[in-house]
């Protein structure tokens, strides 16, 4: 309760934005909280109240839930049917234990960098079998700087991916595609706080082939999620020994 984003965030206006927009599946997670072991069980509840529509992200905080980032992780799958994980910057940027811990379970990371770019360089080679997911395409707050280094880190990582939730600088959209591919951006729509309709208006906009846009509004994270178990067997790669639990240095 330290802003209106972390105090009440209802799921149904949004829902019903969304249908109105023609959107038919979303990516749910926390707002920020100070217990993300509660708020990941409150999601995951949400999520099975509408489960032909959300699709669950489990939110780590990537210093204080240390230790204990894989047992969360594990539990978001096996129990929850979980199919990626959140870090935001604001609480902390991404450690090993969080990318290995995507990487155990072939998770994508969405990382909000929240304007340090430069962290994706040092996570993106660290970690090459693990998709990350940068969203607003490095800055929410419309730093182009940030805008202008995750395109150009677009290019040159397989492995790093971008949402356009938020982008103000429509250009900066339009530089992603056109330099790395339709198959590097995913549509993002940042609710229940923008209107999915109003996002969604941005890539109708910059008019591309059908098949790119396709890409766009759902083809790209269907490919970067994980299949749903089949027989309720969730694999997972563990590595031997979990890295030190050491933060990336700014």
């Amino acid at each position: 309760m330290t802003a209106p984003w972390n105090t009440d965030a209802p799921i149904e206006p949004y829902l019903r934005r969304a249908r109105a927009a023609g959107i038919d599946k979303t990516v749910a997670f926390a707002p920020f909280h100070s217990d993300y072991a509660q708020a990941n069980e409150q999601v995951a509840d949400i999520v099975a109240r509408y489960p032909g529509r959300l699709i669950g992200f489990a939110f780590i905080h990537p210093t204080r839930d240390a230790g204990r980032i894989l047992s969360m992780v594990e539990q978001a799958v096996r129990e929850w049917g979980f199919r990626g994980i959140k870090v935001h910057g604001s609480d902390a940027l991404p450690t090993r234990e969080v990318c290995e811990a995507a990487r155990a379970f072939r998770l994508p990371l969405l990382a909000d960098v929240i304007g340090e770019a430069h962290v994706v360089d040092m996570l993106a080679p660290q970690f090459p079998d693990v998709n990350f997911i940068i969203p607003h395409l490095g800055s929410f707050a419309g730093d182009w700087r940030a805008h202008q280094q995750v395109v150009d880190q677009l290019v040159r990582y397989p492995n790093v991916y971008a949402d356009s939730s938020g982008v103000q600088r429509f250009d900066y959209l339009v530089q992603a595609v056109k330099r790395a591919g339709a198959h590097k951006l995913l549509f993002g729509s940042d609710g229940p706080w923008l209107h999915p309709g109003v996002e969604l208006a941005k890539i109708r906009l910059l008019h591309l082939p059908a098949k790119a846009e396709a890409l766009i509004l759902g083809g790209n994270i269907r490919r970067l999620l994980p299949p749903l178990p089949t027989n309720g067997n969730i694999p997972i790669a563990v590595p031997r020994k979990m890295g030190r639990l050491e933060g990336v240095r700014r």
